[in-house]
């Protein structure tokens, strides 16, 4: 039984940054795709960083440049280090797994993934 622990949210000002740590407990396969979502009130969940079983990378175009995902050698897991935070990145984060093969144009695409972690508040003021 998989599940995922998020944590590193929090409140920063404009310009400041912040990570979120994903931690996948249960695994029995290292074949996992990992993806950070957001919810901000009154809007639909956002792909925001995926990372596929090869470690490729694919980000939202709002946070390209600014946002970085990555896992740790037993990609059991992942992190998203987010710069330069803007007050339109708050909201709530989600990190999510999927355990078949997503194709790196569907990384973002919440369907996707049938792993999904707590909520974890970032506000950026």
């Amino acid at each position: 039984h998989v599940q995922l622990v998020e944590s590193g949210g929090g409140s920063v000002q404009a310009g400041g940054s912040l990570t979120l740590s994903c931690k996948a407990t249960g695994y029995t396969s290292d074949h996992y795709c990992m993806a950070w979502f957001r919810q901000a009130p009154g809007k639909e969940r956002e792909g925001v960083a995926g990372i596929d079983r090869d470690g490729r990378t694919f980000y939202a175009d709002s946070v390209q440049g600014r946002f970085s995902i990555s896992r740790n050698y037993g990609r059991t897991t992942n992190y998203l280090d987010m710069k330069n935070l803007k007050p339109e990145d708050t909201a709530m984060y989600l990190c999510a797994a999927a355990t078949g093969v997503v194709p790196s144009r569907l990384l973002l695409d919440a369907t996707q993934y049938t792993i999904w972690g707590q909520e974890t508040q970032v506000t950026v003021s």
